[in-house]
């Protein structure tokens, strides 16, 4: 369940081309924890089978890192949230 102000980095399940291997690795965090970033700026790096993908921010707001690089995710993994500044909540 998604807290109020948050919004939820997830690892889309259409990265993947074969279902057989549902797992891939954060390769690297594009922004450090805390950082502000716009709905669509690219906040990770996902290694899926073979390929690269850019995970987006999916709102204004600040990072929230909550999976490490080479932690192992498969597909709807929640590797991160986009909090509302404390401002924008009111």
């Amino acid at each position: 369940m998604e807290k109020p102000g948050t919004h939820p980095i997830r690892v889309d399940a259409g990265l993947w081309r074969n279902t057989m291997l549902p797992e891939g690795y954060i390769e690297s965090w594009l922004r450090p924890d805390g950082a502000a970033v716009e709905a669509g700026d690219p906040v990770a790096a996902i290694r899926i089978e073979d390929a690269l993908h850019d995970l987006p921010a999916p709102a204004q707001g600040l990072l929230h890192i909550l999976e490490k690089v080479n932690a192992v995710v498969e597909p709807g993994t929640v590797i991160g949230e986009i909090r509302s500044p404390p401002d924008a909540r009111s």
